[in-house]
């Protein structure tokens, strides 16, 4: 076939085999031949089991479905058992994975998420390792702008004055000195292998904890940084009394970096675009340039370029006068896509674009094999793949023998391939005991995912009736369940210093103080990472883990399993106050309809999109999926008319085409908004929703943006 490369009896599209033959394989220990005929292997082998799979998700939605309907007396527990929904649960065990980094065992930590498909995002994820606490407090909320002290267009030092003493509470904290207080620091110094502070009346103080000063650089007595540690997470304090924050802080400091990301997720599924060979390839790329260390990029900023790569890491000189080495970059996982979508970069002899997650697994791991040799990613040498919206544990098998036989194929030792299980879909939280023990030789890693799983809890309930507005769902019962089930089944498989239970995302980018008052929560609640949406946030959340030691936490934690409790379905008498009613469905279009017209028509996987009230939202499919599942649920059960729902639409698109009037790039929806594709899009997400797998998005984003991609390709020939 033209424009596709023959491997057996399947078509490689030509951009995606040369990518691999002339980019990915040199270097590597395999030959084409050898990667080529392990493809065919894997999807031959895996194909048909994955579509089986898919419609066993259907029959049990149809058979939950016919139970809702019929209002039957069967109780519901045992209705979920009889159809193999709710498994029978395994004995107990503990996870057994071996060469786990650090990163994912021993700190806790944020994490950050990005689009693989960006690579100044990209670059910036695998950067924030380290972030400078005196710029999280600069240039964000936690300072009010307040007279005098206000951000401006220049460097304003009352503001900078601000900073050092918040950077001082903080170090007065974490850091303790044996008497007095680092606000009345004027020089710090190395004396006979300890940190000695001195201070305004001359006095030199030791720390309270001499154990916490690890090395520093630079002369011992004028020390250029000091490393320091608390709750596994190091600190560095910088010193240059030149620098225009060094002169006006007493002690020379310019600067607290703060190990922040400590791992970073770069996603391949749910905050990209990726439709065909083409995406693929960006994605892949980067993946590539990360872990072989040369990706770069260079943008505009204010007028001068910027050129951005990876940071090296950091050398200190022990008390002991030893070097000590640590990574600059977060330890990076790869985020593949689930088992519904298929992808036309590679399809079989019928003509049929082959399975997605197939060929993720495939193509990040052996993109992955270059970090097996340079060990700049990995010391340890895993290869960390996060696998998403799995349904129950034997969707959880299939993954653990599809990256079996990858290993097996790329000749790799059994469980380099590590997992992170994504609980985010009903039928996995009732069984998350079972899944895990799946993988129990390979898992670092389980979370929860409030947006899918609230998607999720729509769908499969969604002829029991009308559920309760969105913004009401974090109080729920089902919801508390979920997130206590979660952790306590975690700390009963032994995941307390030997694996991640991590917590969702804060979706206010721009709302830092308050991150900073609530994100604790995610820490107290048990979990060692949270997932957060910048470098920046990833400092500000870092603060969080020196304020409370999750192990501890973990320890203290309940065993009991809470899991039935997630049977409450979130359904509720609708609100009397029809504007009530709508404002709802307002919200939940506006949000829709801004995310999907960039998805569609720009190819951009994850934004942050202005709510009715402008405040900045990030979107991603994951928003997207229970946002168009609640308006789809009120239509069924006649909440809402499906054409007040179409008027509504109309009206929000008005108002998303009046909020990206500055976007070059944007095109507007209406008023053609039947020529419109993303509208269009946008519409068939809540008006066909209750016919969705699973209320998942991608089947018409993917359709819709190959529609518009060939659009905009018949426009220029």
């Amino acid at each position: 076939m033209e424009n596709y490369q023959s491997i057996g009896t399947y078509q490689v599209d030509t951009v995606l085999y040369q990518f691999i033959e002339q980019e990915v394989l040199p270097g590597l220990p395999l030959s084409s031949k050898e990667v080529w005929g392990g493809l065919t292997k894997i999807l031959d082998e895996f194909s048909s089991e994955n579509s089986r799979l898919l419609q066993t998700r259907n029959q049990l939605q149809q058979k939950i479905d016919e139970y809702h309907k019929s209002a039957s007396n069967e109780d519901y527990l045992s209705f979920l058992k009889s159809i193999g929904y709710l498994e029978e649960k395994k004995p107990d065990f503990k996870i057994s994975t071996t060469n786990v980094d650090s990163e994912m065992k021993e700190q806790a930590g944020p994490q950050l998420v990005v689009p693989l498909t960006n690579e100044r995002y990209s670059l910036n994820a695998a950067n924030a390792r380290w972030g400078s606490m005196y710029d999280a407090y600069y240039g964000t909320d936690l300072i009010a702008e307040e007279p005098g002290i206000e951000k401006g267009s220049s460097y304003n030092p009352e503001r900078g004055k601000e900073v050092i003493r918040q950077g001082r509470i903080r170090l007065d904290e974490w850091f303790p000195l044996a008497e007095g207080s680092h606000q009345d620091a004027v020089r710090y110094a190395v004396v006979n292998g300890e940190l000695c502070v001195e201070l305004t009346d001359r006095s030199r103080k030791k720390l309270k904890n001499p154990f916490s000063f690890l090395g520093c650089q630079g002369d011992c007595r004028k020390p250029q940084a000091i490393l320091l540690k608390h709750n596994d997470l190091h600190v560095e304090l910088q010193f240059d009394r030149n620098h225009p924050v060094g002169q006006i802080d007493d002690a020379g400091i310019k600067d607290i970096q703060l190990e922040s990301a400590i791992t970073s997720i770069m996603d391949c599924e749910d905050s990209v675009a990726c439709v065909d060979a083409e995406d693929k390839i960006k994605a892949y790329r980067n993946w590539l340039g990360l872990l072989k260390g040369d990706l770069t990029t260079t943008f505009d900023k204010k007028g001068e370029t910027i050129k951005r790569s990876l940071h090296k890491d950091r050398k200190y000189r022990t008390a002991e006068d030893e070097e000590l080495h640590l990574k600059g970059r977060a330890l990076m996982l790869v985020r593949n896509v689930g088992h519904l979508m298929t992808n036309p970069a590679v399809i079989d002899n019928n003509n049929n674009p082959v399975y997605e997650g197939l060929l993720d697994g495939f193509f990040t791991s052996l993109i992955g094999m270059h970090d097996l040799n340079l060990r700049q990613n990995s010391t340890e040498g895993s290869i960390y793949i996060v696998k998403p919206k799995m349904h129950g544990s034997e969707e959880t098998a299939f993954t653990n023998n599809l990256f079996n036989k990858i290993e097996d194929v790329l000749q790799l030792p059994r469980y380099t391939l590590k997992v992170g299980v994504m609980d985010e879909e009903r039928r996995t939280s009732l069984n998350l005991h079972n899944c895990i023990f799946e993988v129990r030789n390979r898992v670092v890693f389980i979370n929860t995912g409030f947006l899918d799983r609230t998607g999720d809890e729509i769908h499969t309930s969604m002829e029991k009736g009308p559920m309760i507005p969105k913004g009401e769902m974090k109080g729920s019962e089902w919801l508390s369940a979920y997130e206590a089930a979660n952790v306590r089944t975690g700390i009963r498989a032994g995941f307390i210093k030997n694996a991640q239970i991590g917590k969702g995302m804060w979706a206010k980018p721009a709302e830092m103080k308050a991150m900073l008052a609530e994100k604790i929560n995610h820490l107290k609640a048990g979990g060692n990472t949270a997932w957060v949406p910048s470098p920046t946030a990833a400092t500000i959340h870092a603060m969080h883990y020196h304020e409370a030691y999750v192990p501890d936490i973990q320890n203290d934690i309940p065993r009991d399993d809470p899991s039935e409790m997630m049977l409450t379905i979130p359904v509720a008498t609708p609100p009397e106050d029809k504007e009530v009613v709508l404002n709802e469905v307002r919200n939940n279009a506006q949000g829709i309809l801004g995310y999907v017209v960039r998805w569609v028509e720009q190819g951009i996987g994850c934004s942050t999109v202005p709510d009715i009230h402008d405040t900045g939202l990030m979107e991603d499919r994951a928003t997207l999926r229970i946002s168009s599942q609640h308006i789809a649920n009120w239509i069924r059960h006649g909440v809402v008319s499906e054409e007040e729902v179409k008027q509504i639409m109309k009206q929000m698109a008005e108002v998303v085409d009046r909020q990206n009037e500055g976007d070059p790039n944007y095109r507007k929806m209406s008023p053609d908004f039947e020529q419109s594709i993303a509208f269009q899009a946008a519409s068939d997400l809540v008006f066909l929703g209750t016919d969705q797998p699973n209320g998942y998005t991608e089947p018409i984003l993917h359709r819709r943006r190959l529609q518009f991609k060939a659009s905009q390709f018949t426009k220029t020939v």
